[in-house]
């Protein structure tokens, strides 16, 4: 299933999505809403196209939400992900605020969906006590992302999925001297490539943790202009190059320290070589 056919489907749910605040009471769909439903449908059909390209061949599969918030995306995977794949979803949404963690075992427990649990606790230190097979993270803000990456290798999922927001952390270290200066001695062109530098960092360093990464859209950029999700797959097989050179060579010719190496120190050396 496509995007619009993932949204088409949710559109028949009109009590589901109302439960979890895609839908007004009265059935109307807002801006807002509309917009959060769109990139949630698009989200949804990332992880449904990996989870057909590359089974995980078990009973169910764990999911991993972190910073879920209201778990907007967790829900519907757990709605949709069974149905489209033909594989039950276990699962597990962790964030800092105990009162939307309230809520979403609130909406669990009136949606009557099994196999469900929300945690309050930083995403970087959770421990689900089991394996997690799939680790997503839908907008968390700035080095929450990062936070989501790290959880991902450190529980060693087979996929993990990304759509930043916010990306801060590096726009500031960005030094002068280097060779692209002209396209960050501006404003508004600094932000932006902060923006596109902060993700490719960190598509780069899942690469070095040993995962096969590419960048997917979830929507087109009109709906929101974080709509970048870095889609990463761990890898079975040995190389005997070094995965952290692309990492390091971008780090380092811009003068950054890129908080998901701090998180995460153990993936990159320094020496050419990587986990």
């Amino acid at each position: 299933m496509n995007r619009k056919d993932i949204l088409d489907r949710l559109l028949t749910e009109e009590k589901f999505l109302k439960d979890v605040d895609l839908m007004g009471p009265r059935g109307q769909v807002d801006e807002r809403k509309s917009e959060k439903l769109h990139e949630v449908a698009g989200f949804t059909a990332i992880i449904a196209r990996y989870l057909k390209r590359f089974p995980l061949k078990k009973d169910s599969v764990a999911v991993l939400e972190c910073s879920c918030g209201k778990s907007y995306l967790g829900f519907v995977l757990a709605l949709l992900i069974p149905e489209i794949c033909n594989i039950p979803v276990r699962l597990v949404g962790v964030d800092f605020n105990p009162v939307l963690i309230d809520r979403c075992r609130s909406i669990a427990e009136d949606l009557r969906l099994e196999g469900t649990d929300f945690f309050c606790d930083k995403v970087i230190s959770f421990s689900p006590g089991f394996k997690m097979d799939i680790v997503v993270s839908l907008h968390a803000c700035d080095t929450a992302t990062d936070e989501a990456l790290v959880q991902g290798i450190r529980s060693g999922a087979d996929f993990v999925h990304a759509v930043p927001c916010c990306q801060n952390q590096i726009k500031g270290q960005i030094k002068s001297g280097h060779l692209l200066e002209a396209l960050t001695g501006y404003g508004p062109a600094r932000y932006r490539m902060a923006n596109l530098l902060t993700d490719s960092l960190r598509a780069e360093f899942m690469k070095a943790a040993g995962y096969h990464v590419e960048m997917d859209e979830i929507g087109s950029p009109k709906l929101t202009p974080k709509n970048l999700c870095i889609s990463a797959r761990k890898v079975r097989s040995k190389t005997r190059l070094p995965r952290d050179s692309g990492y390091r060579g971008l780090r380092d010719f811009f003068g950054v320290k890129p908080a998901i190496e701090k998180m995460c120190p153990e993936v990159v050396t320094g020496e050419g070589k990587s986990i």
